[in-house]
């Protein structure tokens, strides 16, 4: 029989303890909803006793009719005080919560100078609450804070505390990693031995990723006999993180061949790990396994030859299986392999026998050597492969532009651009004003196409990125720009370089513009754009 692992998501309250993570009611809202679309049993929601985001998350769940259960977090009451008068726990007890999550003291040291208690006041704090949520209804899992360091130290009195719990009503004793130090190996020789004295209790784990082991450690103790791991979306979390959630999955269902989630429902987790990164506002790390957009990218031409193949021979698992694709890069490592495949997946048909295949690729890998880079200008790169094939039509010719830059005291500083192109025969001059010298190229270059290609009005810069690529030569080095664009149906990206960063930034100012309008035919449409603020105030 399959053995069955237990998710507990803990993105919307320990996930939120993470630097630079803050997530409004609403947020945590949208996330639970797609956390309970991918199929995990437990979503904790936050501490309803601590803040008022908390609290309205709460109320407003119950109204989503999620299957996954719903959780509320808090401590155990305080030391010397009645249970009844614990505005906290009322608070979880009110919640509408299905579910609480209660974090105890295991480790003595922490008793006597975190809490400076009694270990005697401490398993009766423990007691209390646990037995407080019981008697209301409540599922009760106790996280055992600092229990791996509490073992080492004090094993009867760490023992002591779980059994403590269990006596009192507890459904789950999770144990809690919480400064993140314990290795592997004392992971799993700590849960054979509880579960060797204590076989009839349900284990979970709560690892934190402080020495880069929170996955390596949720594993050690799934496999000795744990059957819950706790962990959050993309590794957020307190400090470092905490186990991530997008690596355990996987591992536990491919790898183990465990049941986690749902039949068919693992191929969500590359759309649920980039959503809650968006909704976070946090980039998404391109390397990140599994979910990452580089877990299953190849550019070196030897491998990209040998999974055009067979994909067995570099990757793991099918991409396919998390929701994930195969990416081939072009770069100056590039092979004629990764090019044709490159292509292949553009739909544009070009002869690997052919001339122009090989002058593409001496053209591309002499253009890295001057500090252009592919791999993160996909548009770009599909212009070069596209011009290389005879797809790409001339939409206008560049001839001219011209900057100006005042400021005078007191005032901001005032940029204006004026650019001349020809379209069709006509030449054109247009004038366009920004909050920056490169906002005022695109306010002026928009003015001339937009008379006949209005639908650039649907598109904008989103991003816009400058690196100096040899700090050696100071003010005078030449930089790569980045820019991303986007509009209804998709995002791009295409990049310039130059000793000068505004002439790199009109090299990406441009391609941008001619990527959004690749297949499209002139319109005479007198339109005039209004100028726009935008991002670009470099």
């Amino acid at each position: 029989m399959t053995r069955s692992i237990t998710i507990f998501d803990t993105t919307l309250r320990d996930g939120t303890q993470g630097e630079g993570i803050s997530l409004s009611a609403d947020d945590k809202l949208k996330i639970a909803v797609k956390l309970d679309e991918l199929g995990v049993h437990y979503i904790e929601g936050g501490n309803p006793g601590s803040n008022g985001k908390d609290i309205e998350f709460f109320r407003r769940v119950k109204e989503l009719g999620l299957r996954a259960k719903i959780v509320a977090f808090g401590s155990t009451r305080r030391k010397n005080a009645s249970v009844e008068d614990d505005d906290n726990l009322r608070l979880i007890a009110e919640s509408g919560a299905q579910a609480a999550t209660l974090v105890g003291k295991a480790w003595d040291f922490h008793v006597h100078t975190a809490l400076q208690t009694t270990l005697q006041e401490n398993l009766a704090m423990i007691a209390d609450s646990i037995s407080y949520l019981k008697r209301r209804g409540l599922e009760v899992m106790f996280d055992a804070e600092h229990f791996f360091d509490g073992f080492k130290n004090n094993a009867d009195y760490a023992k002591t505390v779980l059994r403590t719990a269990t006596e009192a009503g507890a459904d789950w004793l999770v144990l809690c990693d919480t400064n993140g130090g314990t290795m592997p190996h004392e992971i799993r020789d700590t849960v054979e031995a509880l579960l060797a004295e204590m076989p009839d209790v349900r284990l979970g784990i709560h690892t934190h990723n402080d020495c880069e082991l929170a996955v390596a450690n949720a594993l050690s103790a799934i496999s000795a006999g744990a059957l819950q791991v706790q962990g959050t979306i993309n590794g957020y979390g307190e400090r470092c993180g905490n186990a991530n959630l997008c690596s355990v999955i996987p591992n536990l269902q491919l790898k183990f061949g465990w049941s986690c989630l749902p039949e068919n429902k693992l191929s969500q987790l590359v759309p649920v790990a980039r959503y809650v990164s968006e909704i976070a506002n946090v980039h998404m790390p391109t390397g990140q396994p599994y979910v990452g957009s580089a877990a299953f990218a190849h550019k070196g031409g030897i491998h990209v030859s040998a999974i055009l193949r067979d994909s067995r021979t570099y990757e793991h698992i099918a991409p396919e299986l998390v929701g994930n694709k195969q990416r081939v890069l072009v770069s100056e490592l590039a092979g004629q392999s990764n090019l044709i495949s490159k292509a292949k997946e553009l739909g544009i048909e070009l002869d690997p026998k052919s001339p122009q295949a090989s002058e593409t690729i001496g053209r591309i890998k002499e253009l890295e050597h001057r500090g252009y880079q592919f791999e993160g200008a996909d548009a770009s790169l599909e212009l070069l492969l596209r011009e290389a094939s005879g797809e790409v039509r001339e939409l206008f010719v560049f001839e001219s532009f011209k900057m100006l830059v005042e400021k005078s005291a007191g005032k901001p500083v005032v940029s204006e651009a004026f650019v001349k192109l020809r379209i069709g025969g006509e030449s054109l001059y247009t004038a366009g004003e920004g909050n920056g010298p490169v906002n005022a190229l695109d306010n002026a270059l928009r003015k001339a196409l937009l008379q006949y290609y209005p639908q650039l009005m649907d598109m904008h810069l989103s991003d816009y990125k400058v690196r100096v690529l040899d700090d050696k030569e100071a003010t005078a080095s030449k930089v790569r720009v980045l820019i991303e664009s986007r509009n209804a149906e998709e995002t791009w990206s295409t990049v310039g370089v130059s000793g000068n960063v505004i002439e790199a930034s009109w090299e990406a100012l441009v391609d941008s513009m001619r990527y959004a309008l690749l297949g499209q035919e002139p319109a005479a449409a007198a339109m005039i754009a209004e100028p726009r603020p935008g991002l670009l105030n470099h």
